[in-house]
């Protein structure tokens, strides 16, 4: 591991994100309490969630811990993951799935350059970020299983949502 900051900005970036994904869950769920009306899709959202808010408590106590400042963004990063999870909702179940297939894509990705650059000073944070890791990828399978899809319209909300994720990524890092 390169050194001490770098380590801060993988707690900071991935408590953000983990957040985030509570966030655009909680938006889907508004989406499914009020005006769609779809009880399978709201009790795999509700699962999903379940490991979100178990990430992001985890990111949370080590930034405590650690003595991490938060991204500044937490606000907006709140308002625009809520309406993310929402606004694809209302455009459908292949939408709200394919919101989680494409956010996973990127934490995928995320997660696995964070694990190879955690060295053995760092085995318990590397630990969790390789099990977070396993969850996410079950979520982009589900999301895959329950109707996600990249066709036609789709293929511009998947570069959207990754644009935006890989963005939030950046900007969580440093600020």
């Amino acid at each position: 591991m390169r050194s001490k900051n770098k380590v801060e900005e993988f707690i900071r970036v991935d408590h953000a994100g983990e957040r985030g994904a509570v966030k655009i869950y909680e938006g889907q769920l508004l989406a499914l309490n009020t005006l769609v009306k779809d009880d399978n899709l709201k009790k795999v959202v509700e699962e999903m969630k379940v490991h979100e808010k178990e990430h992001c408590e985890f990111f949370e106590k080590e930034i405590k811990k650690r003595n991490i400042k938060p991204t500044k963004f937490l606000p907006l990063w709140d308002l625009l993951g809520v309406g993310l999870g929402f606004g694809s909702t209302l455009l459908g179940k292949k939408a709200a799935m394919l919101c989680t297939a494409s956010v996973e894509e990127v934490i995928d990705k995320h997660y696995l350059n964070q694990i190879n650059q955690l060295d053995t000073e760092e085995e318990q944070l590397k630990r969790k970020i390789i099990k977070f890791r396993e969850d996410e990828l079950h979520h982009k399978d589900i999301a895959y299983e329950k109707g996600a899809t990249k066709k036609g319209l789709y293929s511009i909300l998947d570069k959207i949502i990754k644009t935006g994720s890989k963005i939030a990524i950046n900007i969580s890092e440093k600020i």
